[in-house]
């Protein structure tokens, strides 16, 4: 990150749990590398199935089926939602309604990402 020369960086799907959350503050001192904000998509498990089960007509992925599903809901909640709730104790979390249409989050997420970036 540093060789780069930039000083913002959008990381995605990272950290998954506390064994990710940890590695990452070891490797990426606070002190040194700001967390400025999480971006979490909200979505209930409803939508979110059924959006996965449409997917997996077409993308040939053998996870795109319901009992996968329900199992990577429950890692997720046991595993991912304590990575999120700890940058919510931060206020660190900018919450984007992803039960909406694509146009409508994508319009959510430019209107968090725009003040970040022209910090």
């Amino acid at each position: 990150m540093v060789k780069s020369g930039r000083d913002l960086f959008l990381i995605d799907g990272f950290p998954r749990n506390f064994d990710n959350l940890q590695g990452w503050q070891e490797a990426m001192p606070e002190d040194e590398f700001h967390v400025e904000g999480v971006l979490f998509f909200d979505c209930n498990e409803r939508v979110m199935e059924e959006r996965l089960l449409e997917r997996g007509k077409t993308s040939g992925r053998s996870d795109d089926n319901a009992e996968a599903i329900r199992k990577r809901f429950r890692t997720y909640l046991d595993s991912t939602m304590p990575v999120i709730q700890h940058y919510e104790e931060q206020d660190k979390v900018f919450k984007v309604d992803a039960t909406r249409g694509v146009d409508d989050v994508f319009a959510a997420t430019s209107a968090v990402i725009q003040p970040l970036v022209a910090k």
